[in-house]
């Protein structure tokens, strides 16, 4: 039987005879004497063999090579002075083995060495396709570990502190593609009908609260068919939670308490409660985005009214058309950043521009406030508008000022831009800061130019404010988002449960009363008998582990990611089927391959 785990023992084992399994890590002959480096998912210790102390074990020793498993029975001893590794939880002791057993021997050409690919970076098709070796790595296993701690803290927080039920709900859904794209399944026995993937248990949990569950969660599966990034995955993992007859701030407090106790539980980090809070319209006058990296400074500043009569066409031009002057002020931006990076060909000239901008205007201020610039910008302010623009913007001798003007979201998109390059380049971000802060009152809509319609911000059951019901089309959303870091984490809103209200937010982004009753009729008719109020929240798992862990993409911390075109490289998913199966399925496919 294993005694300890490898990465269990310290100097109070000492002088103990214990039994270990595991992969060796790492193996060297120093002048007859073999060391080994055991591995498990718990760490590394060091096993000695020798042919004078250890004589049974010696032959077997000289045989292993890294990856192979084994089982190693030996007395834990100190380590000499000389070979201590203090990098090492471990590295006080080591293992003299008294008996070596090979449980399997590795058969083939390793694709890369597990015990230097911390070190050595490894492709990440490689690692992908041969995963099962990647997640030996010290960095992959202390990942997945991290994610179950935060799970069990997750369930032991909402269990043990505040009476939350896990409740399971399908993932054979209905499909309402009201958000991104479904994963489609198709029906055998119901031919010609199909189901949906859930993108959210949204309308289950929802569900549950008229069920009379009161607290529900649920650490939930879910899918969507959209384009992929570094934090996006087709199959996705959530924290959900369903609470009835709590207020917004009771909901906001109960959750603050809940990262804190995370935070604490994993990292041994207090976080300070309450969260700030910004709304959401604060958030994209100073930020030029719903989730504001608040560890460094560096808002923007809105010149609207001090431009908006300005001789520069630029400026004016774009106000009178319904859209805004920005400016970024950059303290020593004037040394750290040269023309040659704003002007056409630059890399902060190609930022502007990837976020919809045509450019970006600048002005330097020197010595005694005075303004440099090169074009128009300069000859078309009075003096009153010169010092009025250093006294908006703080500007002082050295700041640059980065300008954007244009439609409204262009221009915060590409300060946002600008603002998370700049502040990073020159180190202006407390990496040892977790910053979390609150994004409340979005707007119920936004106008979906493609389809000429107004479409859910969040989704269709999130309520609006009582007292914006009067005109849904401008209301705002009881809708609140948890940002960490510049990062959303989670989101979630007090949800309509009146059917009369629900109609209306239905009507307003154009489903008809049929069409509405075609594919939420059970929720409207589950309104009817006695719906509680209620409101809930959602976590992405991956993506808070993510930055817990300090990795830069959700792969890292999810066992069997896919790609970024959606594609298992491990099992080759998704594949082709027999036609057999196509056809008990009564599809076919009208895919034809371009020549």
């Amino acid at each position: 039987m294993r005694t300890y785990y490898c990465g269990e023992v310290r100097q109070q084992q000492i002088g103990e005879t214990l039994t270990f399994w595991g992969w060796v890590d790492r193996r060297r002959d120093h002048g007859g004497v073999i060391f080994l480096d055991l591995r498990d998912r718990t760490g590394i210790i060091q096993i000695v063999s020798d042919p004078q102390r250890t004589p049974d074990s010696y032959e077997h020793a000289e045989a292993l090579r890294n990856e192979y498993v084994v089982k190693v029975t030996g007395r834990v001893s100190q380590r000499p002075e000389e070979s201590l590794n203090p990098k090492l939880p471990t590295g006080e002791v080591e293992v003299y083995a008294d008996s070596i057993e090979l449980l399997n021997a590795v058969r083939k050409q390793l694709p890369f060495q597990v015990s230097t690919a911390d070190l050595e970076p490894v492709r990440e098709d490689l690692r992908l396709k041969y995963r099962y070796l990647d997640l030996r790595r010290g960095r992959m296993s202390k990942n997945l570990q991290l994610r179950h701690q935060v799970v069990k803290a997750m369930r032991r927080y909402l269990e043990d502190q505040q009476g939350f039920i896990e409740v399971e709900t399908p993932i054979l859904t209905r499909s309402t593609p009201e958000g991104a794209r479904d994963y489609l399944v198709p029906s055998r026995v119901n031919p010609s009908q199909w189901y949906a993937l859930p993108q959210s248990p949204q309308l289950f949990k929802q569900l549950l609260m008229v069920s009379g569950l009161d607290r529900y969660y649920q650490i939930a599966r879910c899918f969507r068919d959209e384009d992929l990034r570094a934090d996006r995955q087709p199959e996705f993992t959530q924290l959900d939670m369903e609470m009835s007859f709590l207020s917004q701030e009771e909901i906001l407090q109960l959750n603050e308490e809940l990262i804190a106790y995370i935070f604490k539980t994993v990292k041994g980090i207090d976080l300070p409660i309450p969260f700030p809070r910004l709304t959401y319209a604060e958030a994209m006058e100073y930020y030029g985005s719903d989730k504001p990296d608040t560890r460094f400074g560096l808002k923007l500043v809105n010149l609207s009214q001090l431009l908006k009569d300005s001789g520069f066409k630029v400026f004016s031009g774009a106000i009178k058309a319904g859209g805004v002057v920005k400016v970024l002020p950059i303290p020593g931006g004037n040394a750290a950043i040269s023309n040659v990076r704003i002007k056409p060909g630059g890399d902060l000239f190609k930022e502007a521009t990837d976020a919809g901008a045509k450019g970006v205007a600048y002005v330097r201020v020197k010595a005694g406030g005075e303004i440099d610039t090169i074009g128009a910008i300069k000859d078309n302010l009075s003096d009153t508008q010169k010092q009025e623009l250093l006294e908006l913007t703080g500007a002082e001798d050295g700041h640059l000022l980065l300008f954007g003007a244009g439609p409204t979201e262009v221009v915060n998109k590409t300060l946002d831009r600008l603002r998370l390059v700049i502040g990073k380049e020159l180190g202006l971000i407390d990496t040892t800061k977790n910053n979390l802060l609150w994004v409340t009152e979005f707007p119920m809509f936004e106008w979906n130019a493609d389809q000429k319609r107004l479409e859910a911000l969040h989704h269709p059951f999130t309520a609006p404010y009582p007292e914006d019901l009067h005109d849904l089309k401008t209301a705002r959303a009881q809708a609140y988002d948890l940002v960490f870091n510049g990062y959303e984490i989670g989101g979630g809103s007090l949800r309509i449960y009146q059917q009369e209200i629900q109609q209306q937010v239905f009507e307003a982004i154009g489903l008809s009363p049929e069409e509405a009753s075609n594919k939420f009729g059970f929720l409207l008719e589950a309104f009817e008998y006695g719906a509680p109020p209620h409101g809930g929240i959602a976590y992405g798992l991956d993506r808070l582990v993510m930055l817990l862990a300090g990795e830069e993409s959700i792969r890292d911390v999810i066992a069997f990611p896919k790609t970024q075109q959606a594609s298992c490289l491990l099992t080759d998913a998704p594949s082709g089927v027999d036609a057999k199966q196509l056809k008990e399925l009564h599809v076919a496919s009208t895919y034809k391959p371009k020549t």
